[in-house]
């Protein structure tokens, strides 16, 4: 990964941007391509957790004559961006990368390997757990008013958005490790005021998730709460290692000062 200059010109920046955005957009576009052939075992196998909740004795349906294109491309795309998450992923890092220090900088590998598991779990478990409560639950709201036709569109449509939104909340331990190990967010702040992110966690899982199903907004609350007890614990014990016990209270200016006096003390040796 080509590392930039810290400080450049706006439309040097811009510019660098530009690039990224590029070799990230032509990497799933190439992906989604290839992915394209493959797209009805796909679809098998991503309607698969959902079949007991389908109305009984019904299946997937297309309503237009575009349907099925429509439906092939977007499941394209849908792979070609899990595909190609490792790329896109390595691309943002190395925009943001010139901004950090050459000690954070040793934790770009390893952070990026952190999100493309963490994402990747997020949707194993919506694929695993979620899926079929959710659309069982919506499909139940209508079958005592209404015959459900099982539009494959819609289907399909739900279930994609379902799967990037718990990948993307899947993301929150490493903002949480990040944000309590730079002390941007001091520990003891995350510590302290559990309640008021428990009550920010409730309200992200209703914006994440994509339909108003209580069940998937319970169980991504649920799943939430876990992986930010696991994150902090993670960071206790990082900071813990790295720095001392004293560490878990320290502010932004406290590691500012201890980063300063250790690249002194390491420009001593030298």
């Amino acid at each position: 990964m080509p590392i930039g200059p810290a400080r450049m010109p706006l439309m040097d920046h811009l510019g660098e941007l530009r690039r990224r955005l590029t070799i990230v957009v032509v990497s799933v576009l190439v992906t989604a391509i290839v992915v394209y052939a493959a797209t009805p075992t796909l679809i098998d196998i991503m309607i698969d957790p959902i079949r007991s909740a389908l109305p009984e004795g019904s299946s997937l349906t297309v309503l237009t004559v575009l349907g099925g294109f429509t439906i092939r491309f977007k499941v394209a795309l849908f792979f070609g961006l899990i595909i190609a998450a490792p790329i896109v992923i390595w691309e943002i890092m190395g925009f943001f990368l010139p901004a950090l220090t050459e000690r954070e900088r040793r934790w770009v590998v390893p952070t990026v390997a952190a999100m493309v598991i963490l994402f990747l779990l997020g949707m194993l478990f919506c694929y695993l757990v979620i899926q079929n409560a959710a659309v069982g639950w919506m499909i139940d709201q209508s079958t005592e008013f209404a015959a459900v036709i099982a539009d494959a569109e819609d289907y399909l449509n739900i279930m994609m958005l379902l799967e990037i939104g718990f990948g993307v909340a899947f993301q929150l331990p490493l903002v949480i490790f990040y944000l309590s190990i730079l002390h941007i967010v001091p520990y003891k702040v995350f510590r302290e005021q559990w309640r008021y992110v428990y009550v920010g966690l409730m309200i992200l899982s209703g914006v994440v998730t994509p339909d108003a199903s209580p069940v998937t907004m319970i169980l991504m609350f649920a799943a939430l709460i876990a992986l930010y007890e696991v994150a902090l614990a993670v960071a206790r014990y990082i900071l813990i290692a790295r720095d001392g016990k004293a560490s878990l209270k320290w502010t932004r200016e406290d590691y500012e000062r201890h980063e300063e006096e250790k690249y002194e003390e390491d420009l001593s040796k030298q």
